[in-house]
């Protein structure tokens, strides 16, 4: 295996047997890379990744998947760093945490910035922290999130975090991949029960409302009881499990570990009814279906009659003398799917 002097100094792409060897010692350099050509689109490298997620498939699925998400503001990176270093320091565990930056319409590109706002964190030689930009992928995560699980997994990372983008996009991609959904939210921010969405509620293990401190202690309590006395009138999970709700301040280190607690009881109760093992292969089955639709949006847009035609197609619905139905409909009657293997696989 390369040493990681040898990977940071070398350039382009590693043989499939060095990414796997690397991956599996956990080296922190060849993961990054790893984590690089499952996210590339070149069709050089899309083979390549195929085989170096099924070679180290069978090491795989021993970890904690914890995703987390919440309205703009709540304080998600300070939080994780928070969480991360309990974890850590109190547990002593290894923690990856993919996060998620959203890609701006305009120029596609990110700030890829969390490693500057979990400071903490990113000192410390047991955790991992990987920025992806969205990439115009919805649900809040990355296009390649999932796999880049997998990679952390075999890396030897216990606990995964995934930090979405925030609440207001499907947030079914995030919770069909995490073992534990935790909602953040904030306390004295208006009605307490508006802003969040029903879809959301029902999808959660738990909810945490962060800023708990100073002046800000009353109207969490209160928030508190709002949100458990919300969640108890929506139907029970299939699992048996009650979400619950619990106060924190990430700045001062209040409620962290509570919350820590209450993803290990969850953890519990679902191995002692198999139902982590069940809710992960209907996140296996949901991901199979993104990748067909990858796949299929992918090999539309390739199509030279699709592509040649869409330019003017868009222009026309632009100025409204083509109704968005009728250039859909054209669009799709040029479109002839391949044969050959989308390349998102």
């Amino acid at each position: 295996m390369p040493s990681s002097s040898a990977v940071r100094a070398g350039g382009g792409r590693l043989p499939l047997e060095q990414y796997v060897e690397g991956v599996l010692a956990g080296d922190r350099m060849v993961l990054a890379r790893a984590i690089t050509l499952i996210e590339s689109r070149l069709a050089a490298d899309i083979d390549k990744a195929t085989q170096l997620l099924d070679s180290i498939l069978p090491h795989t699925g021993k970890s904690r998947r914890l995703g987390i998400t919440g309205i703009p503001g709540v304080g998600k990176s300070t939080f994780i760093d928070a969480l991360g270093m309990h974890v850590i320091q109190d547990r002593g565990e290894r923690l990856a945490v993919l996060t998620v930056d959203p890609s701006s319409p305009i120029s596609g590109g990110s700030i890829l910035g969390d490693k500057t706002r979990m400071e903490r964190l990113a000192m410390e030689p047991g955790a991992f922290i990987r920025p992806s930009p969205a990439g115009g992928h919805l649900g809040g995560v990355a296009r390649r999130t999932r796999e880049t699980i997998l990679l952390c997994e075999a890396a030897g990372f216990r606990n995964v975090f995934i930090e979405t983008v925030g609440v207001g996009q499907s947030e079914t991609a995030v919770r069909s991949m995490s073992d534990f959904f935790l909602l953040l939210m904030l306390a004295g921010a208006g009605d307490e029960l508006q802003g969040i969405k029903r879809g959301i509620i029902e999808m959660i293990d738990g909810m945490a409302i962060n800023k708990a401190d100073g002046d800000n202690q009353a109207k969490a309590d209160r928030a508190r009881v709002q949100y458990a006395s919300a969640l108890h009138l929506f139907p029970a999970s299939g699992d048996g499990w009650t979400p619950q709700v619990v106060c924190c301040s990430a700045l001062q280190n209040t409620g962290i570990a509570e919350i820590w607690q209450m993803v290990l009881d969850h953890e519990a109760q679902l191995e002692a009814s198999g139902r982590i093992a069940e809710r992960r292969t209907r996140g296996d089955l949901q991901w199979m279906e993104d990748l067909i639709s990858m796949g299929l949006a992918e090999s539309f847009r390739a199509q030279p009659e699709v592509a040649e035609r869409l330019p003017a197609l868009r222009q026309e619905v632009r100025n409204g003398s083509v109704t968005p139905l009728a250039a859909s409909h054209e669009l799709l009657s040029l479109f002839r799917p391949s044969t050959s293997p989308p390349s998102t696989e």
